[in-house]
């Protein structure tokens, strides 16, 4: 509880000074608290409410002995907050208040020392202050903190009439400044979840601080003592104890005061409370922060309400007279469905239980009004009749309204969730209900991001010729992850069952079920193989039979990236995506697929190329990554965009770079971008024919032209010019990367990539491509991955004819196309010898 006006003995922590002179005297608490934490047969609520009581036990004495040693009447010893409230975890602090009624400051100051230091001396944290009733209610009126600590107060030892006064006071004050202090507080809830951020979504979540956390739920329990609204009871309490168990189980396995449950602590807390694995464990923390957060969300809007119409009340009994009540609006949305007090509720008329599809319709008015459902609404629809399978038109149609309603559609599907409709209506939900993603990339668990793609896809319906179609396919496209093995294979089976249930015909669920089992196609391959290969273009096409199925397959590859996260779309693979559904498309219309050969340049590509041919030697391009402009290379060998800093996207910026066709270019350029520290979230290489009538070393000189798309790990981004300066010493020799990134390494060693799996080097199979040999490496992203990988290939005396880079968290995904010096692709046996070198060059 955060204190004021505390005294000078408040300011230590103690010197060491013992209770009676001679010892602890703690009257065995500490062998008591030891043993209490150490069984394993009690935990949870009892293990917490025990632990208060043995802590009441050890106090309450001690208060006694010391109020009579020092003459203080008319004095308790208050617990508040958490130890208020009966809610010690194991190392917790003990939140205290020493009341008194005025007496001499010596005594009171005597009587705090004797009480402060016994409990510094067990190395128990403590939080405290000492006050008299008036100090402690000035210090509520102006400490929003200060007063919810107070609602909690419960007295230990001493004067409890005093307690009880203070307690009487304090929320008879809270009640009377329900108007002005429960803003504030939704406000701080607010401000909180801003910084912590919200506690079901997150890898590592703050138990106490992320939204959906012990302190909202303390909040809950605020707003109820006002008696201006209520939280919704069912599950609150058992997702508090629920929280509070994963505290306990935390604090025992890291031996501290510790609310952030970290990646490295999960398995241990995991086994602690007899829970699965580290994954069960974060559903069970999500399951009940949703609930919490669910219950939040459902009291600010009550709140938010009482408050609207008290505040109109003074103003409608001036404008009706005194004695006339306005009649409540209910304005009607849908059949069985209206409008009132900026919720949807039931009309009067309603009859779930004889109306099946009464909560699909319900959710879609919502929806599409841009209302939530009311909690009682809700629960009333929980008891409707079940849907026959499959479902009637009525029923899909209203489940196409409710993923089309975009961002509204949300909450509204949160609120049928919780009441468990969802999982009624599509019973493989329950598999994906709360799962966490490992991915840091990921920014929602699985059912959420599933939700968020339909909401992306509801903003690029224009695009396709079959809406519905979409929406479903993003509904349903990761509900493979709930079994084992390839969720796009699995999900395959699930989406061609679900939409059948949900009454689609047998051609549109054959076109849903292809779209799920393809979802991935198009950025895979448009990120990490090389388009201009005829072979790539065929295989996708291949699997698929028209252009509706890729156009739907396109609309959802964004609206998933879109709803993965900042790092999983941007400009550039926005670009490839269409480049590739551009070529596809024209195979499925019966164009002929391109010839092999040298790709064309672009407009920025035929000037840096140019260029490069003109000096001999490299030259760099930098622009944001959404900029359009096209800007040519300065005198200098770089370009930048107008204002001359490049400014980032979250994936970075785009960085060109031209250079006649010579060996080593690849690992040269990567390590030049690894000293300085420059990350590369994607890449591409390729080899391409010079500008028309532009001569070079030869006939058949060729550029190679590098984009990519890099960010700084910290500090600004380099300048153009020093890139391509060591770029020309790597390329003639002078610079020798692979020591300064040793020397480097050894300077700052850091531990990297901890429990991730050992990287993979693959070759692809010879349908892949007919012009080239591909090979695939998957490994922990590290600096100097890239240039590892191209070392090993130059050594390899294999020809490198493009490259596709492609990083998404933690995780690289690299693919090169080589050939062998003469450009045939390499055989089986060249290729084996080429891969194991790639691996053996990788980091461990």
């Amino acid at each position: 509880m955060p204190s004021e006006e505390r005294g000078p003995w408040e300011a230590g922590r103690g010197d060491g000074r013992r209770e009676d002179g001679t010892g602890r005297g703690d009257g065995g608490y500490a062998s008591a608290r030891l043993r209490l934490l150490t069984d394993g047969a009690r935990s949870g609520p009892r293990r917490r409410a025990a632990l208060a009581a043995i802590t009441d036990d050890w106090l309450a004495p001690l208060f006694a002995r010391a109020a009579r040693d020092t003459g203080v009447r008319n004095a308790a010893l208050v617990a508040v907050g958490g130890y208020g409230r009966g809610e010690l975890s194991p190392h917790s602090d003990l939140d205290l208040l020493l009341l008194h009624d005025g007496a001499p400051s010596a005594a009171v100051a005597a009587l705090a020392e004797r009480l402060w230091y016994p409990v510094w001396d067990l190395g128990v944290a403590l939080d405290h202050s000492v006050r008299t009733p008036a100090e402690a209610r000035r210090a509520a009126a102006g400490d929003l903190r200060v007063h919810l600590g107070l609602l909690d107060a419960r007295p230990v030892a001493g004067d409890r009439a005093l307690v009880t006064g203070l307690r009487t006071t304090i929320l008879s004050d809270w009640r009377a400044g329900a108007a002005r202090r429960l803003p504030e507080l939704a406000e701080l809830c607010a401000t909180r979840a801003r910084r912590h951020g919200e506690l079901r979504f997150l890898l590592e979540g703050d138990l106490k601080e992320a939204r959906g956390g012990l302190r909202d739920a303390t909040a809950l329990r605020a707003v109820a003592a006002s008696w201006l609204a209520d939280a919704p009871r069912e599950g609150l309490a058992a997702a508090r104890a629920r929280l509070l168990d994963v505290r306990d189980a935390l604090h025992l396995t890291t031996g501290r005061a510790n609310d952030r449950l970290s990646l490295q602590e999960q398995d241990a807390v995991a086994e602690r409370l007899g829970t699965a694995d580290a994954d069960a464990l974060l559903r069970q923390v999500y399951e009940a922060a949703r609930t919490v957060s669910y219950a939040s969300d459902v009291t600010w809007r009550e709140v938010d309400r009482v408050l609207r119409a008290r505040a109109a009340g003074p103003r409608l009994r001036v404008l009706l007279g005194a004695g006339r009540r306005p009649a409540a609006g209910r304005v009607p949305l849908a059949d069985g469905v209206v409008e009132q007090d900026g919720e949807a509720v039931l009309a009067r008329t309603a009859r779930p239980e004889r109306d099946p599809v009464l909560p699909l319709r319900a959710a879609a008015a919502a929806a599409q009004a841009g209302l939530p459902v009311s909690p009682h609404a809700v629960r009333r629809l929980a008891a409707a009749a079940p849907l026959p399978v499959p479902w009637p038109p009525e029923a899909r149609e209203e489940l196409i309204r409710l993923l089309g309603a975009g961002e509204p559609a949300v909450a509204v599907w949160e609120a049928l969730q919780a009441e468990g409709i969802v999982t009624r209506l599509l019973p493989d939900w329950e598999r994906v209900h709360c799962r966490p993603q490992r991915n840091p990339v990921h920014t929602w668990t699985v059912d959420r991001h599933l939700v968020q793609t339909a909401v992306r896809a509801a903003s690029l319906t224009r695009r396709v010729s079959r809406p519905d179609l979409l929406l479903i396919s993003a509904l349903l496209h990761d509900l493979g992850k709930g079994w084992p093995g390839d969720h796009s294979v699995t999900g395959e089976t699930i989406a061609r069952d679900t939409a059948a249930r949900v009454g689609f015909g047998a051609e549109d669920t054959r076109v849903v079920a292809t779209v799920v089992r393809h979802h991935l196609l198009l950025v895979d391959t448009a990120t990490r193989r090389d388009l201009d290969d005829p072979a790539t273009v065929a295989a996708v096409a291949g699997h698929l039979r028209d252009r509706t199925t890729l156009e739907l397959l396109h609309a959802l590859t964004e609206a998933d990236a879109l709803a993965t996260g900042p790092a999983a779309w941007s400009a550039w693979r926005a670009g490839l995506v269409a480049d590739l559904v551009r070529r596809v498309a024209g195979v499925l219309a019966g164009e002929p697929v391109r010839p092999p050969g040298p790709p064309a340049a672009g407009a920025r590509q035929e000037r840096l190329a140019a260029e490069a041919l003109r000096t001999g030697g490299p030259v760099l391009a930098l622009s944001a990554d959404r900029a359009p402009g096209d800007d040519g290379p300065s005198g200098s060998g770089a370009a930048a965009d107008p204002d001359g800093e490049p400014a980032p996207e979250p994936v970075g910026v785009e960085l060109h770079i031209a250079v006649p066709e010579r060996p080593g270019v690849l690992p040269a350029a990567a390590g030049v971008l690894a000293l300085h520290r420059l990350a590369v979230r994607s890449a591409d290489l390729r080899a391409v024919e010079p500008p028309s009538g532009i001569g070079g070393p030869g006939p058949t000189a060729k550029v190679l032209l590098l984009s990519w798309r890099v960010a700084a790990q910290f500090g600004p981004l380099p300048a153009p010019a020093r890139l391509r300066a060591d770029l020309v010493r790597a390329l003639d020799g002078t610079l020798d990367i692979a020591a300064r990134l040793a020397e480097r390494d050894a300077a700052y060693p850091r531990r990297r990539g901890a429990g991730a799996p050992p990287p993979r080097v693959t070759v692809a199979s010879r349908e892949a491509s007919r012009e080239a040999t591909v090979i695939e490496v998957r490994a922990q992203d590290a600096p100097g991955l890239l240039y590892r990988i191209g070392h090993a290939l130059e050594a390899a005396d294999v020809r490198v004819r493009s490259a596709h880079v492609s990083t998404l968290g933690a995780d690289a995904v690299d693919t090169v196309y080589v050939t062998r010096p003469d450009g045939a692709p390499l055989t089986a046996e060249e290729a084996e010898t080429a891969a194991k070198r790639v691996a053996a060059a990788l980091p461990a």
